[in-house]
């Protein structure tokens, strides 16, 4: 086993643990888990010559999450943007140790927490890459259950927003994903509107 599927295998081993579940193929799997084994087959096909600490960090994108949950931090805007920057730090140190445990130098770690805090975006091609992957994986297996909870014009927001952050050749690889059809009337109409 290479350095890398050892990483991967110790990061899925640590999203186990999520007590939280999603169904896929009609059966619970722990939520964490599932999300950074998509985000690694999301970039296996938009970049499939991606770097290795791209790779790594888009598998530990989510690590062990549950641990800080949102409800944890004050509501409102300020709360959230503090649970999501200490969440990317957290994400880091725990990435940051299973990559060390496997062997990895300090360069290609620091390299990886980088990433994951999302520092450089629109200036990194790495963090650009990173946040394009995220942005497509939200689109492709979770826009539809938060759609369900959000009335029209907050969604024609947030798939604004979300667009904003991607490169045009995200924004071509996100039209070619397949959406329910109430979906992509609220994508659609936030591209006219945008």
């Amino acid at each position: 086993m290479s350095r890398l599927e050892e990483a991967f295998r110790r990061f899925d081993q640590a999203n186990a643990e999520d007590p939280n579940t999603e169904p896929v193929d009609g059966r619970p799997l722990p939520k964490e888990l599932v999300y950074g084994q998509r985000m690694s087959a999301r970039l296996a096909v938009f970049a499939p010559d991606a770097s290795e600490a791209v790779q790594l960090a888009a598998r530990a994108q989510h690590i062990r999450r549950w641990e800080v949950p949102r409800e944890s931090y004050p509501v409102g805007r300020a709360g959230y943007l503090k649970w999501r920057t200490d969440l990317y730090k957290r994400h880091g140190d725990t990435a940051a140790e299973i990559m060390a445990s496997v062997g990895y130098d300090a360069e290609t770690i620091e390299r990886v927490r980088t990433l994951l805090r999302k520092r450089g975006l629109k200036t990194d091609p790495d963090v650009q890459l990173l946040e394009d992957v995220i942005c497509l994986v939200f689109l492709e297996h979770y826009f539809h259950d938060f759609a369900k909870k959000h009335d029209e014009e907050k969604l024609v927001s947030i798939v604004q927003k979300t667009w904003n952050k991607m490169t045009e050749r995200a924004h071509a690889a996100a039209l070619r994903l397949a959406y329910a059809a109430e979906d992509l009337a609220v994508i659609q109409k936030a591209l006219v509107d945008a």
